[in-house]
């Protein structure tokens, strides 16, 4: 097994003996899987992976603001600053080749995080994310925001009304809406419309789509072949949200935690990128049913 320093997490033994390691370069960490190069934190800032290359053709694949990147911190009083991207933060090399990252509670930030970055495959990251609230917070939120370079169509997994509710992978049409937020259960929805969208900078008007039958969104790229896809466990992520496909972010956020803390109490998320080509809707699925089964040691 491997060990990811702090965190106290493990995963299945692969990574090490297959270099899917970062490197850390001065304030950045760099990787090169073979399938996928480019930088984490590039200046030192949290900022997720940015430059991101496909290893193959050299193609750009992320933009500027990252991908798998902490972005608002919300609950159902404050919006804490402006993004995760300006929030003081350390990170180090792990000797295993992961990246784990930390934050520390301020005047403007109740609570600690934590994260982790680890290679999987060589085009599979996860993510692990950790809170631990220094008060009382109720219906706390963290926004994962993914930017992506082509990929123009996207996806979300969800309940199908006009299937009977049969689970399919739902489009993000323009027709449809603006902005998609596809939200796990009528809870969900009541932390979606309790006016933490409504706060600057950059407030957003979500429409409320059919509820998720899994957090899982795909962002496909018919002229290159490729697909990036998303995915979070069920109890971590309240909702998944896009724009529609013309819309020029090209991105995918995750609702995570959306619960209430007491002072001194944690909770962790963990999230999957996965990055190819030939990825069809079934091998989507099967790749969500070995993350969600796959039983990782915290």
């Amino acid at each position: 097994m491997l060990a990811a320093g702090a965190a106290g997490l493990t995963w299945p033994a692969g990574a090490a003996e297959n270099k899917l390691v970062f490197t850390a370069a001065g304030k950045e960490f760099h990787f090169d899987t073979g399938a996928l190069r480019g930088t984490l934190r590039g200046d030192g800032r949290s900022k997720g992976l940015f430059p991101l290359h496909d290893g193959e053709s050299g193609n750009a694949l992320g933009k500027i603001n990252g991908v798998f990147s902490h972005y608002r911190l919300l609950d159902n009083q404050a919006r804490y600053g402006t993004a995760a991207w300006d929030w003081v933060s350390e990170a180090k090399l792990l000797d295993c080749g992961d990246v784990e990252v930390s934050w520390t509670a301020d005047k403007d930030h109740p609570f600690d995080m934590m994260a982790v970055y680890h290679w999987v495959a060589p085009n599979t990251l996860d993510l692990f994310t950790r809170l631990t609230a220094r008060k009382e917070l109720r219906g706390l939120e963290i926004f994962l925001a993914s930017y992506f370079e082509g990929f123009p169509t996207t996806s979300v997994y969800a309940k199908d009304p006009a299937a009977g509710g049969k689970p399919a992978f739902l489009a993000a049409n323009k027709s449809a809406a603006t902005w998609h937020m596809f939200p796990r259960d009528e809870e969900a929805v009541k932390m979606i419309q309790d006016g933490r969208w409504k706060r600057p900078p950059h407030p957003v008007e979500w429409t409320i789509r059919p509820v998720l039958a899994a957090p899982l969104a795909v962002r496909r790229d018919a002229v290159r072949g490729m697909a990036a896809v998303i995915m979070a466990r069920a109890a971590d992520c309240f909702a998944v949200a896009v724009p529609h496909d013309e819309e020029g972010h090209r991105s995918v956020y995750l609702s995570l935690f959306g619960r209430d803390f007491k002072p001194g109490e944690s909770a962790e998320a963990r999230t999957r990128l996965v990055i190819g080509r030939g990825i069809t809707d079934e091998k989507v699925m099967a790749l969500y049913d070995v993350f969600r089964n796959q039983q990782i040691r915290t």
